[in-house]
């Protein structure tokens, strides 16, 4: 059962960041630039902008990152991944960032264009994140944020291995990781529990994202490697044609999930809000992170 007095009233020191992704259309453009605005005054640490596979959407990330520098109080995050692109390619686009005055970036391997299609890195590229976290500390004192999974990522031979990848990462100089979303909070704590028996002590922050619709949530878990419990499933049964009520739902479950982990000591938790404001918004309401001169 929520608490909401427990967010309310009592926990003030809860730091989130939120997750874009870069407009395809100016329909889609004018959609995200309404949630960066009503997400803005909840002070958010930072504002990531994603890299689509195989580096699709390089040049749009950028002109994001941009416009969010120029027109707003946020801290933009860059997402830079590995993947079709040459050392010397990646490095410049990294200098770009850090001329811009970015000085976050979140550090990922990336996947190929093709969905399905086994990663292959560039024969004059970064092989891998961990390589890229290093081949950054050169160019910039970027602070670095890497991803992180709970679950363990699709490629990795085993969990054992995937938290192996993770310190490699860390120790090459991530400043912290934000995880893959995921949906049983007891899970969290276990990775975590693996994470600091392997000596890894920078903040992992866990990925909240609020189930909009189902069925594409099923279908995109699929495909990196999350699991959807039972009991979530049964609590969006019959709701396709009931938008209200779904979103309702969503809010529900998201708002417990961060109380949980709020519970066992999390204090950051990152949102990838699919550049819509509502979910997010009522969320952070939970948490008691509302726009300055609203009661909290």
């Amino acid at each position: 059962m929520l608490k909401p007095s427990l967010f309310a009233a009592e926990a003030k020191d809860i730091d989130v960041s939120f997750e874009f992704f870069p407009p395809k259309t100016e329909k889609m453009e004018q959609a995200l630039w309404s949630s960066i605005r009503k997400l803005e005054p909840l002070h958010p640490g930072m504002v990531s902008v994603t890299y689509g596979a195989g580096g699709s959407t390089r040049e749009r990330t950028h002109a994001t990152v941009s416009r969010i520098l120029k027109e707003t109080d946020l801290l933009p995050a860059a997402h830079l991944t590995c993947v079709a692109a040459t050392k010397g390619e990646i490095d410049d686009i990294a200098r770009e960032y850090w001329d811009m005055g970015v000085r976050h970036i979140v550090a990922l391997r990336g996947d190929m264009p093709t969905i399905g299609q086994a990663y292959a890195p560039h024969e004059q590229g970064y092989k891998n994140a961990a390589d890229l976290v290093t081949g950054l500390k050169k160019i910039g004192d970027f602070h670095l944020s890497v991803a992180a999974y709970p679950e363990s990522h699709p490629d990795s031979a085993n969990p054992a291995a995937d938290i192996d990848n993770l310190k490699r990462k860390i120790d090459n100089g991530a400043d912290q990781a934000i995880t893959q979303y995921f949906f049983d909070v007891d899970m969290y704590f276990r990775f975590m529990d693996r994470v600091l028996a392997a000596g890894i002590t920078v903040p992992i922050i866990p990925g909240i994202m609020p189930v909009t619709n189902f069925a594409q949530a099923k279908n995109f878990s699929g495909r990196c490697g999350t699991s959807i419990p039972a009991w979530l499933a049964t609590l969006f049964e019959g709701l396709d044609d009931r938008p209200e009520i779904r979103r309702h739902v969503a809010a529900t479950v998201a708002a417990e999930q961060c109380m949980r982990l709020y519970q066992g000591g999390v204090k950051k938790f990152h949102f990838y809000t699919l550049n819509r404001s509502e979910l997010t918004t009522t969320i952070c309401h939970f948490l008691g992170i509302r726009p300055e001169g609203e009661i909290s």
